[in-house]
């Protein structure tokens, strides 16, 4: 684990609203993934600045236990234009613990790596957590997955 600064950033995607209690996340996240994949939501997406995915937790109620908002996106250069349909968020500047999911992305690997997170003692800021899905994520069998968490 690092911890770093991050600069802001602007994400355009898809969101929904949810929480990790009676497992509900663990049915939405994965709707909203499909949902991603199969409308082709990046092609929808202009002035992306690359072609990784962001999953973004923001909007926290209270902490990962309580409701919050899951945005798929990517990041662009603006949110002043947003199409029909998706949403816009811009990441504030703020401290991070800097986290890699290592393994089968498809079947578990990053779930666990948030299980480790949210066992821990980080003194988390629940602003915005995200994930990172870059070139070294291609591989989903074998990936890695780069997870920001917000630390006071």
């Amino acid at each position: 684990m690092e911890t770093q600064k991050e600069n802001a950033f602007n994400v355009i995607g898809i969101a929904v609203r949810t929480t990790n209690e009676d497992g509900k996340s663990s049915k939405d996240i994965p709707e909203l993934w499909t949902r991603f994949m199969s409308e082709n939501i990046p092609a929808q997406i202009t002035g992306k600045l690359d072609e990784c995915i962001y999953c973004l937790y923001t909007e926290y109620e209270k902490d990962h236990t309580r409701p919050y908002t899951t945005i798929l996106g990517c990041r662009v250069d603006s949110i002043q234009e947003i199409p029909d349909g998706l949403v816009g968020r811009t990441v504030e500047e703020g401290m991070y613990n800097r986290f890699v999911a290592k393994g089968n992305l498809m079947e578990g690997a990053v779930f666990n790596e948030w299980l480790k997170i949210w066992n821990s003692d980080i003194d988390r800021a629940f602003t915005t957590d995200y994930e990172v899905y870059g070139e070294a994520s291609q591989d989903p069998v074998n990936g890695e997955a780069d997870i920001f968490v917000a630390v006071k």
